[in-house]
């Protein structure tokens, strides 16, 4: 995987220090681009690949809204940011298990890297989709069923940090071997978030994400003028707070986050709140903790019925998957599910009133 540390040393030494988001976006493009990021022999593991039940549940989640949204003809099932195709692979076969769902369903995938493309249509096996760099692509005449798994933690993110009285931006500068974060122009947090939050203490961190507020507005305005649904899987706090939570993992552990941009995986918690804010008028439900909507989905029911017809070893693996899932402190209850669905709609299954 291309490391960009060399580029982007002459870039600041040319320019000065970058913004963090900037440096952010360059280096996950870089990351994604290989493709090889997923799974045990890449740099991590995400739900869909511990149990195939991740995606079942799901599936069974996106047959029900389209049955309450009267069994439409035609159906945009979207995911962002599918990775190896897992997912939704095993969405598509959950589907097939529901009368009319499969044959109404136009797949659209929302991916930028190349290499990843094809491997999704690999695991595809032959059911047709149609892939785009970007969301606002996707169509506007039909409902929309969308799922993105880990896809908001790896867009960009803003750093300010408080110093005396004021807030300073987060930069990338020069450090005496190689990158390092330096303090930037005096800036300002968004007011509404500054509210939400209680008096900064010196060095206290404000993260703030943009393109993850821009993604949900405009999805709320379409599952309002569409209809449809969609189902938010990442990790974070229920609620707005400070702290930097940015991190790079290689291999499976932590790296230091400037030692080789482009060459492992960067990204930072997901303020749930302020997305669900962002969807409006789309009504929001949760998050709830992940383990509690797939137990609430039948995470136990599915992994008992595909065990009775395993070998002792698969039986294993697949109650090892499913511990994991939902009673991991990380997998279970950091990461976190969201429903939008159309305004004045009720809870959805799996989750509670909002």
């Amino acid at each position: 995987m291309p490391d960009l540390a060399p580029a982007l040393c002459a870039r600041i030494a040319a320019e000065g220090p970058l913004p963090l988001e900037t440096v952010m976006a360059e280096a996950v493009a870089a990351y994604y681009a290989e493709g090889r990021a997923f799974g045990r022999a890449g740099d991590f593991v995400t739900a869909p690949e511990i149990s195939q039940v991740f995606g079942e549940l799901v599936g069974v989640w996106m047959a029900l809204r389209w049955i309450a949204a009267g069994r439409p003809p035609r159906v945009v099932l979207c995911e962002c940011g599918p990775g190896r195709g897992t997912l939704i692979a095993d969405l598509l076969r959950a589907a097939q298990s529901v009368p009319g769902f499969a044959d109404a369903i136009e797949l659209h995938l929302v991916e930028t890297s190349a290499a990843l493309r094809a491997t999704q249509k690999t695991a595809l096996g032959g059911f047709p989709a149609r892939w785009h760099d970007d969301f606002a692509a996707l169509p506007t005449d039909a409902p929309l069923l969308l799922v993105a798994n880990e896809f908001l933690d790896a867009l960009p993110v803003r750093q300010m940090v408080r110093r005396g009285a004021t807030w300073r931006a987060v930069r990338v500068g020069l450090a005496e071997d190689g990158l390092g974060f330096v303090d930037g122009p005096e800036t300002l947090p968004p007011p509404d978030l500054v509210a939400a939050l209680p008096p900064p203490a010196e060095g206290d961190v404000i993260e703030h994400r943009p393109a993850a507020e821009a993604f949900a507005r405009d999805l709320g305005h379409r599952l309002a003028a569409q209809g449809g649904a969609a189902l938010l899987f990442d990790y974070g706090p229920a609620e707005s707070g400070y702290g930097d939570s940015l991190q790079a993992v290689r291999r499976h552990a932590c790296v230091p986050l400037l030692e080789t941009p482009g060459a492992a995986d960067l990204s930072a918690h997901v303020d749930f709140a302020r997305v669900a804010a962002a969807a409006r008028p789309a009504a929001a439900f949760g998050p709830a903790p992940q383990g509690r909507w797939l137990v609430a989905m039948g995470l136990r029911e599915r992994t008992a019925q595909l065990a009775a017809n395993a070998t002792p070893e698969q039986a294993r693996a697949l109650a090892s998957g499913a511990a994991r899932l939902c009673e991991a402190p990380a997998m279970g209850r950091l990461f976190k599910a969201l429903a939008l669905l159309p305004p004045g709609a009720d809870a959805p299954e799996g989750f509670g009133k909002s």
